[in-house]
């Protein structure tokens, strides 16, 4: 009878381990496909799965201006290969219009983001100025399904670097206006202000530039303490780090609508003109219709 019983248990004991062992296993594809469901969720919840990234100037083309010390060409391709590696690695399929130092027309550069679906266009540049104190990271967009993107980066950029925030500008730059997907340009800091400068010429600040850009793009809110900042900035605080809503905020500065070049000359040089005539007409009047002599300087040095 123990024999019996002792058997039976054993049997049952058995069974039980052959049915959770069938339950794990039917269990396991059933959460791998979960697993897979879910990425492919958060891969279908994305803005884009492409990433067209511009590194800007190249080749003959430094950037900057003349007699600039450091060349933006090098410090936008670097930045660039650093963020096509996190944006690959967070699951994109990345496009850049260069890999290397070569001259990339405005044209060639719009074609290549066109020519991607379901893309958006990341535009790296630095910025200069004759002053040297000028300072600060600014980010510019175009079209109205661009302005949360800016956003995004701007705000984490902003978080990661000790630099002033210059805000974010809509205007109608070449690679901005032609192409069909969202497009940002960042200027990452002033390369003629010797402290941004300086900070663009370490490895670990550039790296952290293209970090900050993907955590935009993949629209992760703002980190909450600032980059320590230079001697050069003010002591750094903590900010809030604070959702994008349209227009909300002080990140986002109006400014006024592009003129065209020409347009604005043939105006200026018409208004002269008239503002010339009036005077030579109130002078015959002074003189008793007679025409004073001319001088032999010019009229107006905007000329």
């Amino acid at each position: 009878m123990r024999e019996r019983f002792s058997h039976r248990s054993y049997v049952i004991g058995w069974l039980s381990i052959a049915g959770l062992v069938c339950v794990l296993a039917s269990r396991s594809p059933s959460s791998a496909a979960q697993s897979k469901s879910r990425e492919a969720s958060a891969q279908s919840s994305r803005p884009s799965t492409v990433v067209v990234i511009d590194a800007g100037h190249g080749g003959f083309d430094r950037g900057g201006i003349p007699r600039q010390r450091i060349a933006e060409k090098t410090m936008t391709l670097d930045v660039a290969l650093r963020l096509r590696k996190k944006l690959l690695e967070a699951g994109y399929r990345v496009v850049m219009t260069r890999d290397s130092d070569f001259f990339v027309p405005l044209s060639e550069r719009v074609a290549i983001a066109n020519s991607n679906d379901n893309a958006i266009f990341i535009c790296i540049h630095f910025n200069s100025a004759s002053r040297a104190e000028a300072n600060g990271i600014e980010t510019y967009y175009y079209r109205r399904d661009a302005m949360t993107l800016a956003g995004d980066i701007h705000r984490n950029v902003i978080a990661g670097a000790p630099s002033e925030n210059r805000g974010i500008r809509r205007r109608g730059y070449y690679v901005l206006r032609k192409t069909t997907s969202p497009g940002v340009l960042v200027e990452c800091g002033f390369l003629t202000n010797p402290t941004e400068g300086q900070l663009a010429l370490t490895t670990a600040y550039r790296d952290k530039l293209a970090e900050e850009i993907t955590r935009g793009i993949l629209g992760k809110p703002a980190l909450v303490a600032r980059a320590p900042a230079s001697h050069y900035y003010p002591p750094a605080t903590e900010v809030e780090a604070q959702p994008f809503n349209g227009y909300a905020g002080t990140d986002f500065i109006k400014a006024p609508p592009e003129r065209s070049t020409a347009r604005h000359r043939k105006r200026s040089k018409g208004a002269r003109s008239k503002r010339s005539s009036h005077q030579r007409t109130a002078q015959r009047a002074k003189s008793g219709g007679h025409t004073p002599a001319k001088k032999s300087a010019p009229e107006s040095a905007e000329d």
